[in-house]
């Protein structure tokens, strides 16, 4: 067989975007929705300012690299989401946490194996997001409990949810794109179940690993949070007649602080109370309610020429700032958390929760916020803050459901409207697995639903989805659109057949799998999966085998996201909750990923009957 002869030039520039894609998909410093919207830009453009003719004289329509907006996947990818999100506010996930909790206490070597099953049986079902804000506090709150290091069971419950999510179309973002990229091209569609059967067989040896040598081979990792200082505390400053501040706004106040002043209310007489606008005018009289620790509080005194209160006493050495009824906990920025993409200073944390934030834990490293600044600190999924405040008001935030609260084992959010949302997302999945009604109507029957009942509102319904899952969905089917339509997709799958010319074609299955495995971890698995997908079908078509068992191999290698903890963003919940570092996750994540591509190098021939 000779080496494929190169394409049409529309083809080459497709190819090459797409490599340039996989780049900037993996810039830190360069945010999603932007390198999204860009490739999609070029790519738009482009194809405006040279038209694409296809072999029958159509010509390719720039404006359907848009469809990706109103595709049916996408629809069901932000219904799912938002329907989870409505399991996770009215606490319907609690009983199974419940249980898990004090099955810990018993016997702990049973709970980890009956945790994975359970991470992983509930993420075939629903986004395993939710799954892992669920258990982590419960594990870590076990962990603290019995004097033993989380490090051995949050990474394998991590990673079982994402085992589970192969197991049903609806499980993962990815399977719903693989199987409507499939559909488009003109394959039968996928069912619900159609590939359970192989997905539970190579799941039950990942679920072995995971339960019986994943925390033999990872290090103990101390949780990095814990017990940090210094203490906050909350008093107010008196402004008298001779104070720096009379006269002067707000901002110019704590500019001569060094800008370092949080005033969370201006207190005027006793009944009178001003929001921290920056052109507040301060007056003699006035009392500033203030958040920092003692050393910086008693500065500001000096500086502003104030007096420093705390509950109507003077702060002196008789009445010094003490912390009664103070606590310390942990939060874990979530997806659809107001802060996620934000400051704390932007979102006003302190006026709003009535919190101090204390340091910020991100990717193995601890960042002192009163050292380094809140307006600098943008906060990404995953961010794990150290907060202080009154009990009430940590309790408060719990209930609220809008962060994962580390140490939340009995205070998890539990409403009369539980059983609804459970018997809303139980009509989704079995009107869709009985073929009643397609997976994007069936989702968002779910979620009118789900407000309907009051399960949810809107303002929970927008901060379920996110824009980054949005717009890479939308770029990788315009990508995948412009590989199929100019011949690159084949292309690509010549030179893969050339490549393992003679080769049996269990041999090219396993190759594909590991393509994608490799690809998955490096870049988006949604954008693994889109491109990946018509590829398969035209090998399959080369070789004259089934292209549902190379759909498929594309479907699992895609979710094979275990060896980077950007590769899922789980991983990054878990990787933060439990202090790990990137070389965890290659020595838990790669054995995975190969047990995983060769179990299924094997099951899927056989089922598959080549």
């Amino acid at each position: 067989m000779p080496f494929p002869d190169l394409p049409n030039g529309h083809a080459l520039f497709v190819l090459l975007l797409t490599v340039f894609a996989l780049y900037v998909w993996r810039r830190d410093d360069i945010p999603l929705e932007t390198s999204c919207t860009l490739v999609l830009l070029i790519l738009t453009i482009t194809f405006a300012a040279f038209p694409y003719i296809d072999p029958d004289g159509d010509p390719l329509q720039p404006a359907r690299f848009f469809y990706g907006f109103g595709h049916e996947a996408l629809v069901a990818v932000c219904a799912l989401m938002i329907a989870g999100q409505g399991l996770v506010r009215t606490g319907a996930l609690e009983p199974v946490g419940r249980f898990l909790a004090r099955f810990w206490l018993y016997s702990p070597i049973l709970s980890l194996l009956l945790t994975l099953l359970a991470a992983a049986l509930l993420s075939a079902f629903m986004n395993n997001t939710p799954i892992v804000v669920l258990l982590l506090p419960i594990l870590i709150s076990v962990s603290i409990r019995t004097s033993t290091s989380p490090s051995g069971v949050l990474m394998p419950m991590g990673f079982a949810t994402l085992i589970g999510g192969m197991a049903t179309t609806i499980g993962t973002s990815t399977n719903l794109l693989v199987v409507a990229v499939a559909a488009d091209l003109g394959e039968p569609r996928i069912g619900m179940f159609d590939f359970f059967l192989p997905a539970a067989i190579v799941g039950s040896f990942a679920i072995i690993y995971l339960w019986l040598v994943a925390p033999r081979i990872l290090p103990d990792r101390p949780v990095s949070l814990k017990d940090f200082s210094p203490r906050v505390f909350t008093a107010h400053l008196h402004i008298d007649d001779n104070s720096f501040a009379v006269g002067k706004t707000l901002s110019q106040v704590i500019d001569k602080t060094g800008g370092q002043m949080q005033v969370s209310r201006i207190q005027r007489g006793e009944d009178i109370s001003i929001m921290p606008i920056p052109d507040a005018a301060v007056r003699a009289g006035d009392r500033l309610r203030v958040t920092d620790t003692p050393d910086r509080l008693k500065e500001y005194e000096q500086v502003l020429g104030a007096r420093l209160f705390k509950k109507g006493k003077q702060v002196d050495a008789e009445h010094p700032l003490t912390a009664d009824d103070q606590q310390l906990s942990e939060l874990v920025v979530t997806p659809g958390s107001p802060l996620a993409g934000s400051t704390l200073r932007h979102v006003r944390f302190l006026e709003q929760y009535q919190l101090v934030a204390l340091a910020l834990h991100r990717n193995g490293t601890v960042v002192d916020l009163h050292t380094e600044g809140l307006s600098k600190m943008k906060l990404h999924v995953g961010d794990v803050l150290l907060v202080q405040g009154q009990a009430d008001e940590i309790n408060a935030l719990k209930q609220r459901g809008e962060f994962m609260i580390l140490d939340a084992t009995t205070d998890l959010p539990r409403t009369k409207r539980a059983t609804r949302a459970l018997i809303i997302m139980s009509l989704i999945v079995l009107t869709a697995a009985l073929g009643l009604l397609p997976i994007a109507i069936a989702a968002l029957t779910g979620v009118l639903l789900m407000i309907g009942t009051h399960c949810l509102s809107w303002t929970d319904a927008v901060r379920a989805l996110s824009t980054k899952v949005v717009l890479i969905v939308v770029a990788s089917l315009a990508l995948g659109l412009g590989m199929i339509e100019t011949g690159a997709a084949d292309y690509i799958a010549r030179i893969f057949v050339y490549a393992l010319e003679g080769a049996p074609p269990t041999i090219i299955l396993s190759g594909l799998i590991l393509l994608l495995a490799v690809l998955t971890n490096v870049v988006s698995n949604n954008a693994a999966a889109v491109i990946g997908t018509p590829i398969a079908i035209s090998v399959a078509n080369q070789l004259n085998l089934p292209a549902e068992a190379f759909v498929i191999a594309v479907l699992f290698g895609a979710n094979l996201s275990f060896a980077t903890p950007m590769a899922y963003k789980t991983n990054l919940l878990v990787m933060n909750a439990g202090g790990y570092s990137f070389s965890d996750f290659l020595r838990v994540g790669i054995p995975l990923v190969i047990v995983m591509w060769l179990v299924s190098s094997i099951v899927l021939p056989v089922i598959y009957d080549f």
